[in-house]
């Protein structure tokens, strides 16, 4: 057991080394890219497609946001924090690379000028402290295995006041097919390992975690798998 404990820990810790590794250096131009306007190919246009209505989606579910404290737990460059604090939310916004986190104050120079409002802070998940209304990881836990995700999970779960938003890649014959071919495409369109979950699974470590769903979306775009789930603490949830 405590060889396995230490395996586990390893590999853990190597998972995250990779994501940041890649995201401050290979991935960081490719994604700089994707969630920006400038022209990009197909594949990448798809994911940005992906991830804007995923975005979309989320400010739609949450509403009025004023006032609210929203914690956005992977922000890469502010696609969500920034609407989320444009329309009052008070957003602290965090990112394991820290090329990101500095391309995303970069943007907030010229799109929020005097504001404080996000507040970028380059951290891995587990260091996230504090306690917020809202809690919103998109577009992560792809990177992770199910045992690092669920350790991610319960760490947010403490942060989370009322609601806990989250995506993950469903494990589906398409998308596994997708990943064989050169786990995610060849050169430029390289991506780190990723991981597909299912959806029990994942629905089954937020019902342990004391969450009761409220909404879901399948949000596929060609290239862009995700599934999004919004939650709510159990003894408060009402049926979706």
């Amino acid at each position: 057991m405590v060889a396995r404990a230490g395996s586990l820990k390893i590999s853990s810790m190597n998972d995250k080394l990779i994501v940041r590794d890649y995201f401050n250096n290979t991935g960081f131009e490719r994604w700089r890219r994707i969630y920006g306007d400038e022209a990009v190919n197909r594949i990448q246009h798809s994911i940005r497609v992906g991830h804007q209505r995923t975005c979309e989606r989320v400010l739609e579910w949450l509403g009025d946001v004023h006032d609210q404290s929203i914690c956005d737990a992977g922000c890469g460059l502010g696609s969500l924090s920034f609407p989320l604090a444009e329309r009052g939310a008070r957003v602290f916004a965090t990112d394991i690379s820290e090329k990101m986190i500095l391309e995303a104050r970069r943007r907030q120079k010229s799109r929020l000028p005097d504001s404080d409002n996000p507040r970028f802070e380059v951290l891995e998940l587990e260091q996230i402290d504090g306690r917020y209304d809202t809690v919103v990881c998109l577009d992560v836990l792809i990177h992770y295995p199910l045992d690092q995700v669920e350790k991610m999970l319960a760490h947010l779960s403490n942060r989370a006041g009322e609601h806990l938003i989250l995506t993950y890649a469903p494990k589906t014959l398409l998308f596994a097919a997708l990943k064989k071919v050169g786990e995610f495409f060849p050169g430029a369109n390289k991506t780190t390992r990723a991981y597909q979950h299912r959806s029990e699974d994942i629905e089954a470590i937020l019902t342990r975690l004391g969450w009761k769903i409220l909404r879901r979306a399948a949000i596929d775009d060609k290239f862009y798998f995700a599934r999004l789930v919004m939650t709510a603490r159990s003894a408060s949830a009402v049926a979706a």
